[in-house]
This record gives structure tokens, sequence and C-alpha cells, in this order.
């Protein structure tokens, strides 16, 4: 399977993961024809990282508010609208595992699968217009385009990413750092999760529009959504944190700041604050039921399906994403404490 010849236009293109399957795809042994890269904004130091194989007829920047206005919902719903009127042929949408949960009552899942019954009707901004976005993009697929073809779509369900670069690493740092380098206990230890290297949802990216290339398989893909994780450990999200910093000195508190049931009635007290205050000033909680409860529910997810149909397999290992994501947070350390030392004077 090849990409050679191929136009890619990836959106999201200067963020955590878009910078990923860039540099991917720029990797690549048989050229593409080109890389159109979209993104509100891109930083120098994305623009770096790809090198000098860009132009920047090719780096497009949208600053206009109205244009990113609902954007999962109603900027895909556009992207959608472009590929029928450009006869673009192939849409791989970036879906999230809180499309599937998990739901309020925290039921959990081990290893489940695309045909895993679930019930969830999440009303969580973030999770409710990432489903709708992904059922927009799946009824799509066939749609016909301007040229007399038809639009293929998937999804890919990704699992919580991590690696190099990712702000919510950077940001679990900060409080470790302001709690005498020890994190803070934020989910249960049984809580296990799966979470995803970023290279790998990255490269999964990559694999799965090698094989829209192939009538034989993307009759299989099309239409479809996939859970993509990989070979990282089943953990709970706090301690990966702990696990990919255990070894520069840092700890991680043993319990909860409070028993769970405490917890989540704690957020809720926070959540009416916000509500009674809302109409003189702005209070963002630090935390509220939707998060308790996907923070401390056990949810896992298997790439079986993945692998099956457009043959997905992880192209780090653990220990090669534990590495990589180790030496970023210890080059980053020195920084934030600088920063943080600042801020606080």
């Amino acid at each position: 399977m090849s990409l050679a010849g191929v136009s890619c236009l990836v959106t999201g293109a200067g963020g955590f993961l878009g910078q990923r399957i860039v540099r991917l795809l720029l990797e690549e042994d048989e050229a593409l024809a080109e890389i159109r890269l979209l993104d509100k904004a891109f930083s120098k130091e994305a623009l770096w990282s790809f090198g000098s194989e860009y132009h920047l007829a090719s780096v497009v920047s949208c600053e206009y508010a109205c244009i990113w206005l609902g954007w999962m919902v109603g900027s895909t719903q556009m992207l959608l609208e472009a590929c029928a009127r450009c006869n673009v042929q192939h849409f791989i949408y970036t879906s999230t595992i809180e499309v599937a949960g998990p739901n309020c009552r925290g039921d959990p899942i081990f290893n489940g699968d695309e045909d895993t019954p679930y019930e969830s009707t999440s009303k969580f901004p973030y999770a409710q217009s990432k489903r709708l976005a992904e059922e927009s993009v799946l009824k799509a697929d066939g749609q016909k385009l301007k040229d007399g073809g038809v639009l293929v779509t998937c999804a890919l369900r990704s699992m919580y990413i991590f690696g190099e670069g990712c702000p919510f690493l950077q940001g679990h740092l900060d409080k470790c750092l302001l709690n005498k380098n020890v994190y803070l206990r934020f989910s249960r230890k049984e809580a296990l999760v799966n979470p995803v290297y970023v290279g790998n949802i990255a490269w999964a990216h990559v694999q799965a529009a090698k094989a829209l290339q192939v009538p034989q398989k993307a009759i299989h893909i099309r239409g479809q959504f996939y859970y993509i994780s990989d070979d990282t450990p089943h953990m709970s999200y706090a301690d990966l944190n702990y696990e990919l910093t255990k070894e520069l000195g840092f700890g991680i508190e043993p319990w909860l700041p409070m028993p769970l049931t405490m917890l989540y009635y704690f957020s809720l007290l926070l959540e009416i604050v916000s509500f009674v205050l809302r109409p003189f000033v702005r209070y963002i909680p630090s935390t509220n039921r939707h998060l308790v409860t996907l923070l401390n529910t056990p949810f896992t997810f298997s790439y079986r399906k993945a692998h099956k149909d457009f043959g997905y397999v992880p192209r780090y290992t653990w220990e090669e994403a534990k590495r990589y994501t180790s030496q970023w947070i210890a080059s980053m350390v020195p920084q934030r404490r600088e920063y943080l030392k600042s801020k606080k004077a």
C-alpha cells in the first residue's frame, strides 16, 4: 500500500496530533503529490518541525472566528461539502473514545471493541459535539462528488493521546512541580484505561489513508469507525503520569483527595456554585461530575478491528513511547520550574 502521487490535506496540522501526521507523511518512502496544512494558527516551532519541505501556499491559517465556531460539527460539515465540490475521494475523521463514553453511571468496559453494546447519552459538550461530527462524517460516505465519483469516509476513535508535546502532560507536570514533585491523584488506581502514544495514532491515520487507496480494502473500511489503541499497559490516567516520570524522581499521591462518592458530590456543588454566579461572574470549577466519572471509570478497548480491516499495527512499542515521552518531560522540567517561579513572583 502506498500514498505515492496522492494529495493530502491535514486539518489541525499545527496541533499536537496534526504535526505528527504531517511528519509521518513527509517520511514516506514514495513521495506524495502534495501535503496541504490547515489550522487556525501555526507556531514557528510547528513549521520548523516540518523541515524545509513545505511551501507557504500549502499552509493555510484561518483567523476568522466564524470559521471555527462550532468546529466539531459545523466546520466538519463545511469540510464534507468542500470535499464534494472539489472531488476529494477520501475523508478520515479523528474521533475520540469519549464518543463511546463512559456514561454518567460509570459503567466499565474491559477490552471492548466496535461491537460492544454500551448505553451512553453524555451531554458533555466535547463528547456530544464529537459524536455529532462523527455521525455526519459516516453518513456522508457514498455522497456524490462533482465529477460523478463518490466520497469514502471513516472515523478513528482515539484513546487518550500522550507523547511529546502533549498539553495535558504539561499541565499535570506544572501541578506536580507546585506539589513538591508529587503528582496529584485524580483517578483511582483501579480505573484502568489504555492511552495511545501520539506516534501510533498518527500512524493509524497514515495506514488508513493507504488502505483507502486499495478498492478491495476500502469496501470494508468505508462508513466504519475504529478504536485506535496500542500496547501501552492498562493503567489509570493518574498512574500514566507517574509511570512516565518515576525514573526522574517524581512521586504520586496514594489516594484520591476524598472518597469517590464524596468527590462526585463535591463536584456537583462546584457546578451549582458556577451556575448561581453565572449572571455576575464567570467561575469555572476545577472539576465537574463528568470529569470525575471519566477519570475513574475502567474503560479499555482493543484495536483488533483496525488491524483486521486496514492492517493497523503500532509503529512504536510501549518502551519507545515511554522513553521518548519521558525524555521530553525531562527537557521541560527546568523551563516549567522557571515559568512557575516567575509567575509566583
